[in-house]
């Protein structure tokens, strides 16, 4: 089956693409407005996008039926601060509660009762219980259509003791089990089935073929 994706309606596209671009991790946003109400919301438009310097990137929709863009949005671009809080199994079903479409202004962490720990680089706290948190600053704000894209600086990870090694300096990938998005409207998927792959090098290419 072919499709011309710019004449097909929004929502179709929507349906395809968050059913094939798959499995996607889970940005698990906290930030802060400017009379310091903490907002909680996951998105799953969200990956690294480098490392010399560290940076990631989230698409935030804007909410649905109007033009106006999600309190998240607002508030980086306000404060150009945020933080990435990973999702894992034992916080999946308080991501999801996150994911209300509250009125603008509502703490989800206040309503739902998430614990939050202070940031150290950042003023925006990040959720106590994630098994990594990424304190992100604003580096660019991109526009396109009804889709916005903030691209963000690492400046401090978290990582829970449980799932890092200090002494080799790695994570426990064994007892790190995070979740992501497989298809909308709302299938999700555990990262439990792993498998290793080294990558060879052309030498190796050769005397296999």
């Amino acid at each position: 089956m072919e499709f011309n994706i710019t004449q097909t309606d929004y929502l179709f596209s929507y349906k395809l693409m968050t059913n094939l671009i798959v499995p996607r991790p889970i940005a698990w946003i906290t930030s802060i407005d400017a009379a310091g109400v903490i907002n909680a919301a996951p998105f799953s438009f969200f990956n690294m996008l480098g490392a010399e310097p560290p940076i990631l990137a989230v698409g935030i929709g804007r909410r649905p039926g109007t033009n106006t863009p999600k309190d998240t949005a607002l508030n980086i671009r306000s404060t150009g601060e945020f933080v990435v809080n990973l999702v894992t199994e034992e916080m999946v079903e308080k991501m999801n509660e996150c994911s209300v479409d509250f009125p603008h202004g509502t703490s989800e962490v206040e309503k739902i009762g998430l614990a939050c720990a202070a940031g150290r680089q950042v003023k925006v706290p990040h959720l106590a219980k994630s098994a990594a948190s990424f304190e992100c600053r604003l580096v660019q704000y991109i526009e396109i259509g009804d889709n916005l894209v903030f691209i963000g600086q690492i400046v401090h990870l978290r990582i829970a003791d449980e799932i890092y090694d200090a002494d080799k300096k790695h994570i426990r990938t064994e007892a790190f089990h995070p979740v992501g998005r497989m298809g909308a409207p709302a299938t999700y998927v555990r990262s439990r089935d792993r498998f290793n792959m080294p990558r060879l090098n052309y030498q190796q290419w050769l005397e296999k073929h």
